[in-house]
Parts: C-alpha cells; sequence; structure tokens
C-alpha cells in the first residue's frame, strides 16, 4: 500500500499551512498522501469558491500528492439544501483545479465522490442520487476539471466478483455491488477518466455480534471478519486488473469508534489486532 488519505476540514478564512505537516508526516513515512477537502454546507456557495481554491492550491504546493474536491456533494448533509446540482459544484471544480495546477502541476485532482444512494428518486435541489449527479457533472463539463472521477462504496455484501444476491429490497441496484457500481460510473464518464476510490470498505461486526440498525444489512453482522478480508482482496485484484480504476483507498485502516457509526466494523486492524485483510491485499499488491 502506497498511499494514505486524511480529511482536511476547512472554512474560509483557514490556512493550508496549519494542514502541511501532514503531508510533511505521509512523505516521511514513505507514502503518498491524499487530502479530501471538504467544509459545511453552509460555505458552498460560489461566493466561497475563491477562498477554497486557494486553499487546495496551497495544499498543493505544499506537495500534496493529490486532492480530492469536497465529499459527497449530493446529499444535504455536505451541499447546502435547495443548491444541491452537479452545474452548481463544477464550478468549484474548475476553479480548485486550476488552482491547484498553477500551484503543482503533479498533484492528482480527484472530483468528490457522491454518496451512493437512490434514495431521492432522481436529482433536485435537496439531494441527488448518485448516477444522474455524475451525469450531470459530465454534462457540465466537469471532466475538464479533473484527473479522476471519485467514488465511494461501503455498502457491499456480496463478493465484488458477483452483480446478484443481495438479500435486501431494491437487489438490482446498482449501488450494492463492485461492479455494477464500478461500470455505472465508468461509464457515464465514457471512458474518458478512470475512477479513484476514495472509500472503499467492507463492514463486519462479527466481534461485536451486532450492528446499529442503520447499518444492519444482513443479520445478525453482515459479513464475517473471513469475508471482509477476502472482499478487500477481490476488490483490489479488479481494481488493478480491468483498467477502470487509478487509485483505491481502503476505508479504513484502524478506526475503534463502533457506535451509531461502526466505523471499527470496518477496519482492516481488527478489534483483536489482527488484520486478515493485509494477507488478501498483499497477495493482490505483491507486498512483502
Amino acid at each position: 500500500m502506497k498511499w494514505v488519505k486524511r480529511q482536511v476540514r476547512w472554512k474560509p478564512g483557514d490556512s493550508a499551512s496549519a494542514h502541511f505537516g501532514l503531508i510533511t508526516d505521509a512523505h516521511n513515512r514513505g507514502f503518498k498522501i491524499l487530502l479530501s477537502v471538504l467544509g459545511e454546507p453552509g460555505d458552498t456557495t460560489s461566493d466561497k469558491f475563491p477562498a477554497y481554491a486557494t486553499f487546495v492550491g496551497d495544499l498543493a504546493g505544499a506537495g500534496a500528492d493529490a486532492i480530492e474536491v469536497w465529499n459527497e456533494m449530493n446529499i444535504d448533509r455536505e451541499w447546502k439544501s435547495g443548491s444541491i446540482s452537479p452545474a452548481n459544484y463544477v464550478p468549484m471544480l474548475q476553479q480548485a483545479y486550476n488552482a491547484i495546477k498553477s500551484k503543482n502541476a503533479g498533484t492528482l485532482v480527484i472530483s468528490g465522490a457522491p454518496a451512493p444512494t437512490g434514495f431521492f428518486g432522481g436529482c433536485g435541489g435537496g439531494g441527488c442520487d448518485d448516477k444522474p449527479y455524475i451525469e450531470g457533472l459530465v454534462a457540465a463539463g466537469g471532466l475538464n476539471y479533473m484527473d479522476c472521477l471519485g467514488i465511494h462504496y461501503n455498502e457491499g455484501l456480496m463478493p465484488p466478483t458477483q452483480s446478484s444476491g443481495d438479500p435486501r429490497g431494491s437487489s438490482d441496484h446498482y449501488t450494492r455491488y463492485y461492479q455494477t457500481m464500478v461500470d455505472t460510473y465508468y461509464n457515464a464518464a465514457g471512458g474518458r477518466k478512470k475512477l479513484c476510490f476514495t472509500e472503499l470498505g467492507y463492514l463486519s461486526g462479527q466481534e461485536w455480534g451486532t450492528l446499529p440498525a442503520g447499518f444492519m444489512w444482513k443479520p445478525p453482522y453482515n459479513l464475517t471478519v473471513a469475508e471482509h478480508a477476502q472482499y478487500l482482496g477481490e476488490a483490489a485484484r479488479l481494481s488493478r486488473d480491468q483498467g477502470k480504476v487509478r487509485l483505491m483507498i481502503v476505508f479504513n485502516v484502524d478506526l475503534t469508534t463502533f457506535g451509531s457509526d461502526p466505523q471499527a466494523g470496518y477496519a482492516m486492524i481488527r478489534l483483536d489486532g489482527s488484520c486478515p485483510a493485509c494477507d488478501t491485499l498483499r497477495a493482490v499488491t505483491g507486498g512483502g
């Protein structure tokens, strides 16, 4: 594994220099670093875009190897309700791209990954399903201002090699499966940009014997730890072999929170300190 991802929270008036240490630390440890730069929904109005662009440009100038421009901007938890639209996001992306490339042409610019969802039944100012959002992003010229199309995948219950059999309702929805997620995004971009997974994870609550209701997709705890490890390895293999994916960030390495948001259930390093996924990923990456 050659990359590490860190989130950086921005608000108008912030100095990027407060985060330069993240870049230095990653490089000192032998990693390239992806910074996912996001802020409050109220700061997604167009008058704030120049300040945001300056901020991410300064991060690029300090040596950030990749920058994700915002996060899950198709939902009102991340973008101002009433103005959710790919046409409103593209000007932010354009200004950020130009600022980043002016400071460091080698910094990879990744479009913000939408939240995978079919909840909204389309696209409107209050929220947008990810497929029409990506299609709108492409139609608005967004591919001109990215090196890579951001994507999240974190609700899988089936092996990445399968595209059917999910036990939940809407079992044929593309967000249920690794392959249909990849194909949906890649095809929406007409194959003109590869995908960058800024989050890819499989959730197992086996050690706790349960999961919070909002994450309980297959009782009693979704996946076994062995399945979690197997599926991460298979996803990495497919990402490597199919030529559609440029970067894959595993969510996550070692988070320990297990509450209403069971982050530890996604972690590669499990509750007992073991890391079964390290072995399955090593088999794909050829690491020592």
